[in-house]
């Protein structure tokens, strides 16, 4: 019998995930914490992103993306769906990126989006 689980609307990199879990681990996250994803108002562009954990609210959608709790507001799967949270570590950029197909104009930090 099959779970009732809803298709998560972002995707979460091999780097991304193992990232996470790092620092769930190091921060020492409890458990009854997931990883919210979200936008909120502001940023260059219009719209910043929201990645954080923290712990679940009434308005949240749930997902668990490869052994990750994600939790999203319903509203903001409107800006996010398809959107793809990386790990880069390069000689210029260290962190997520956020790889948005949703978004009509982006700005040079590529935390902020227009939509």
């Amino acid at each position: 019998m099959m779970a009732d689980t809803l298709m998560s609307p972002v995707v979460l990199t091999e780097g991304a995930v193992n990232q996470l879990k790092r620092i769930m681990e190091e921060q020492k996250i409890p458990n009854t914490y997931g990883l919210r994803v979200g936008v909120k108002g502001g940023g260059c562009s219009g719209f910043s992103y929201v990645l954080g954990f923290d712990e679940k609210k009434d308005s949240d959608q749930s997902f668990d993306i490869q052994g990750i709790h994600v939790l999203m507001q319903k509203a903001h799967s409107l800006y996010l769906l398809g959107m793809e949270i990386d790990w880069v570590e390069g000689l210029n950029n260290r962190g997520f990126s956020f790889n948005n197909p949703n978004a009509k104009q982006t700005c040079g930090c590529g935390t902020s989006f227009s939509a």
